[in-house]
């Protein structure tokens, strides 16, 4: 897979994250749980690294972190000086979750504030060096987690997944209005789980029904990024902490999500701008 083109990384020079080293940060959000969000940070992630940028991936699910899972990942982060974590990396991609922290089979039974004061942590007390890009797999909903992030990390955008059908899309739009009312901008819509090809017919059974993420994104004049299929091979990679972008590069699947990336990527540069967190206004 070709590198990013040189004339789109020397624009890439936002210090907006407010991270040391961190040039941009970017949110995967879904409305609600079960759409393939995690797995889409995951593969989304390794789609930067696998354009030639300086990739990393925050966990900021709290009380279900996939991230040390999806990448094959086990063990604590070595603490370095000054009261810093180091993050674990696998893939080219620099990881941090909670799940390094806690055991395994651990219930969260978290308030709020140290919900918020998890999250702040791993943003400013790990070491992640230089980062072109640092993609945050937030959990699902519209709660602390995510205006924790758009007051603590300034975000160059958010990316919606949701998978195609009526219910999944009625809590994505919970999702896109928290973030205009934030004022982070929507760098687009994927539609996960957007239909299963049989391996043996090769007929495309459309499971969840078909192209609604598609309609919501050109209603509302969000960018459309691509759908994602129902594949074997995306859950079995997943679940073997071999994501498909990092162990078949040249599949059909992989090459969708580096093209997502790649269109994530032209955004950011050209209408990414430094700005002051937010005020979150409780009306």
């Amino acid at each position: 897979m070709s590198a990013v083109p040189p004339d789109l990384r020397a624009r890439a020079t936002s210090k907006a994250s407010g991270i040391p080293g961190v040039k941009h940060v970017v949110a995967v959000a879904s409305g609600k749980g079960g759409v393939g969000k995690s797995t889409t940070s995951c593969n989304l992630a390794l789609g930067f690294a696998a354009m030639g940028l300086k990739a990393g991936i925050l966990d900021a699910d709290i009380y279900g972190p996939s991230q040390p899972k999806l990448f094959g990942l086990r063990g604590k982060p070595r603490q370095i000086g000054g009261g810093m974590l180091e993050p674990m990396e696998r893939f080219g991609v620099k990881v941090m979750s909670i799940g390094f922290l806690v055991e395994e089979d651990l219930a969260m039974i978290w308030r709020g504030a140290m919900v918020i004061q998890a999250i702040t942590q791993m943003l400013h007390q790990v070491a992640w060096g230089e980062l072109d890009i640092l993609v945050v797999d937030l959990p699902p909903g519209t709660g602390d987690a995510q205006l924790t992030m758009a007051q603590q990390a300034p975000l160059a955008g958010a990316l919606i997944v949701s998978t195609p059908q009526d219910l999944a899309l009625i809590d994505a739009r919970r999702a896109i209005a928290m973030f205009d009312k934030v004022k982070i901008p929507i760098l687009g819509l994927i539609e996960n789980m957007s239909g299963f090809c049989c391996p043996a017919c090769n007929q495309v059974t459309p499971i969840f029904g078909h192209g609604g993420a598609r309609h919501e994104a050109e209603t509302r004049g969000i960018p459309w990024l691509g759908g994602i299929p129902l594949d074997i091979g995306i859950r079995a990679t997943s679940d073997e902490g071999r994501p498909i972008v990092a162990i078949e590069p040249d599949s059909a699947h992989a090459i969708r999500y580096v093209g997502i990336a790649r269109g994530i990527w032209s955004a950011i540069v050209s209408g990414a701008a430094s700005r002051p967190p937010p005020r979150i206004v409780i009306e």
